[in-house]
């Protein structure tokens, strides 16, 4: 059992640097916030760090709402959250 465990381990070590997503720390959403309102962003639901795709990691915003309702999916540069992608959702 312990052999088979070891060898997993290695195995997933092995496999790549993939982070799970994961949701933002306090001072990070904080700092979303700012920038999803300055772009005229009204709310939004959750966001999440992606680290698992070949763009690199990226903030996934989903269905930030602007001031007419409309819901967007927005993808922030990690960095200066500049917007990387929009699409209507």
């Amino acid at each position: 059992m312990r052999a088979t465990l070891s060898a997993f381990v290695l195995a997933m070590a092995c496999a790549g640097t993939a982070v799970a997503d994961r949701a933002p720390t306090p001072e990070e959403t904080a700092r979303i916030s700012v920038a999803l309102e300055a772009l005229g962003y009204k709310s939004w639901d959750e966001i999440e760090l992606e680290d698992d795709d070949a763009d690199g990691p990226y903030w996934e915003v989903d269905d930030a709402r602007d001031a007419d309702g409309v819901e967007w999916d927005l993808r922030l540069d990690v960095e200066d959250l500049t917007v990387i992608d929009v699409e209507r959702d």
